[in-house]
């Protein structure tokens, strides 16, 4: 008895104790003039080794907020510790899709993403202000900003992943407050097309970028995934796809979220630039 307590004992002293450290900050958009709150996880290595860290940008649904993750998958921060990178949730907004509206000024979450947020995070913290230590992913709304943002902003990020994502907008005309972001799809059907993913992947930037597709086969975004998966083969864009049963679900994500730091944890270690 005596012997097994002292090897639980040792089992336990060896076993890596997860503490990341999570950040509720504030980040002004000038162009909206508005404070807007955000998450940022930092592993627990961040404040005994002083080192920078690479940065993965995640991004929440339509409807959910800046916290949405962190209260629904815990599990996100013993992922930053594991994988040594730091995670950064920012708000999108009930409804952004992450666009710069054309027809709402009070929404600008492009600008506000890519340029505002990566800006203030690599000013007061310590990340590798570099395209090869920085992604973005998210899920549904944010699996669409998330490839939207990093095909926008290829000197911004390197590696992009999408769990769900409505990566083509046109077949949901009515859905989600789309219309209120970019205005109704039957007149202006342009704004729909040129802001939908799958349309964006015929100007693919020149820039070398790691993506990763991820939708389950039970989903109502699964078709459009489809779509845009055989497409990008046509052209020829490496990406990694995944499609297996499942549903737009929490489950889902809880499952997808792991493989897809894992994927940007081997591509910040295979990238120089």
């Amino acid at each position: 008895m005596k012997h097994s307590l002292l090897l639980l004992a040792a089992v336990l002293i060896c076993s890596p104790v997860y503490a990341a450290l999570v950040d509720t900050v504030i980040i002004r958009s000038a162009g909206m003039h508005r404070q807007i709150k955000c998450v940022v996880i930092k592993p627990d290595s961040y404040v005994k080794k002083q080192i920078h860290f690479p940065v993965v940008y995640l991004l929440h649904g339509y409807s959910d907020r800046y916290d949405t993750y962190i209260k629904t998958i815990p599990a996100v921060k013993t992922y930053a510790d594991q994988m040594q990178m730091m995670i950064v949730c920012p708000d999108g907004g009930y409804s952004s899709w992450y666009f710069d509206s054309p027809v709402d000024l009070t929404y600008q979450y492009d600008t506000y993403i890519s340029k505002e947020v990566v800006s203030y995070i690599d000013a007061h913290y310590l990340t590798i202000p570099d395209r090869s230590k920085r992604a973005i992913m998210g899920h549904s709304m944010g699996g669409h900003g998330s490839l939207y943002l990093a095909l926008r902003h290829p000197e911004i990020f390197s590696a992009a992943g999408s769990m769900s994502g409505g990566v083509d907008l046109r077949p949901f005309p009515t859905e989600w407050d789309i219309a209120k972001r970019i205005g109704e799809s039957g007149k202006y059907s342009m704004n729909w097309q040129e802001r939908s993913v799958i349309s964006m992947m015929d100007h693919f930037p020149s820039q070398s970028m790691a993506i990763m597709i991820d939708c389950g086969t039970d989903d109502f975004f699964c078709a459009v995934n489809r779509q845009l998966h055989q497409k990008m083969l046509k052209l020829k864009i490496p990406h990694d796809y995944i499609e297996r049963p499942g549903n737009h679900s929490w489950k889902y994500w809880s499952n997808s979220i792991e493989y897809q730091l894992l994927f940007f944890k081997k591509q910040f270690e295979n990238r120089q630039n």
